[in-house]
């Protein structure tokens, strides 16, 4: 019998039933690396606070023949029009969380986007993907590294190469720094203990090995230790982005090239210039500038570039209803973080099919409502925005 992609668990039916299952189950210092952004945490807020001042409005009268929410995106036709965004460190917050969530992207045809910084290697994502992944790129400071990666992305299959540019300093978040995971991290008393009373979370993570960056572990000295990680993450990466860089990088990558990290006009426009193929309008999850302003709010203003490039969002997004109105306010696609690490967290290996399931049911549940056939209808509904 052909398996129901559309099923979940209902004892389930939110995201915030998974954040809150989550919590219960993973240590407080993996929750706070996942849940926090930085300084006061106010545009953290604003990311899901501002989606709520979009409204929009139904047709109930219209002919209507049902839903379609597949989506084409850079030549592929997916099942619905959100992916899973790169989370650093995940096997950290859940063990082999990026394996995981792959597998499920695999399973209901959307995408999955692996970090740099991720606890699996691009040749073990590429495995348990059939090579149907995106990869997120924190830029090498060294040209051999950097070709290197892209090297071994091309004889993986990867078709489509995500360049971060939000992260010319790192974000100054409290949650981290008490915890002990501020660069190099430490695993103090207070960590040790909050692992012990999570001892499913304890013996998974024995069983799969201590968090690493697996897709670095090349490049780095055999003999470094803990206390040189962060001189070595200084070292590799070189994290102001500009032009020039982007322009080498596009020269040599033959896939789809997508910048994340794009709020402004000015942004926008240069990535257009460069012959970007995507841009993921995007504030870090809320964990670099604490000044600036939500996802949407942003995607708002730049949602005028759409005829020249294609333009999806990330941060903020925690259900179906939230992937409507980032469509209605001119998204191409969507894409969400936090709220499938709180799936995996949850529920373990079936986390992934089960977050995934959930924002497929919620979404399609809005476009009946909205009687929206197709996903690009659904810009005829909007009312107000923030």
């Amino acid at each position: 019998m052909k398996q129901d992609l559309m099923q979940y668990h209902t004892q389930y039916p939110s995201i915030t039933d998974l954040k809150r299952k989550a919590k219960k189950r993973i240590p407080k210092f993996a929750f706070d690396y996942l849940e926090g952004g930085c300084n006061e945490e106010i545009n953290l807020f604003k990311n899901e606070s501002d989606f709520h001042q979009v409204t929009l409005m139904p047709q109930y009268l219209k002919k209507y023949q049902g839903v379609d929410m597949s989506t084409e995106l850079f030549g592929h036709r997916y099942d619905a029009p959100v992916g899973i965004s790169p989370i650093g460190l995940q096997g950290l917050i859940w063990p082999n969380a990026p394996e995981i969530l792959a597998k499920a992207a695999l399973t209901h045809n959307i995408p999955f986007i692996l970090s740099t910084v991720s606890t699996s290697s691009i040749e073990r994502i590429a495995t348990v993907s059939e090579g149907k992944f995106w990869f997120q790129l924190y830029h090498p400071a060294e040209k051999e590294v950097l070709d290197d990666i892209l090297n071994r992305l091309q004889a993986t299959g990867c078709q489509v190469l995500v360049v971060l540019v939000d992260v010319p300093s790192f974000g100054f978040r409290y949650r981290e720094i008490k915890a002990g995971l501020s660069m190099p991290p430490k695993m103090n008393l207070n960590n040790v203990f909050q692992a012990a009373i999570r001892p499913e979370w304890s013996i998974r993570t024995l069983k799969h090995g201590i968090p690493a960056f697996a897709t670095l572990q090349k490049y780095m000295d055999k003999s470094l230790n803990m206390a040189q990680l962060g001189q070595f993450m200084n070292a590799t990466f070189d994290k102001r982005v500009d032009m020039d860089k982007i322009a080498a990088i596009r020269n040599k990558w033959k896939g789809k090239l997508v910048l994340k990290g794009i709020v402004s006009e000015q942004d926008i426009q240069k990535a257009i210039e460069l012959g970007a193929d995507g841009v993921i309008v995007s504030n870090h999850g809320g964990r670099q500038i604490d000044a600036g302003e939500s996802s949407i709010k942003s995607l708002i203003r730049l949602k005028q570039y759409g005829e020249k490039i294609k333009i999806m969002i990330d941060g903020g997004i925690r259900s179906g209803p939230d992937i409507g109105r980032s469509l209605a306010c001119g998204a191409d696609f969507t894409f969400a973080g936090r709220p499938f690490m709180y799936g995996v967290s949850a529920l373990g290996n079936e986390g992934g099919n089960h977050t995934i399931a959930l924002l497929k049911s919620q979404f399609k549940q809005v476009m009946e409502q909205l009687c929206c056939e197709k996903v690009t209808d659904l810009r005829e509904t909007l009312i107000s925005v923030p």
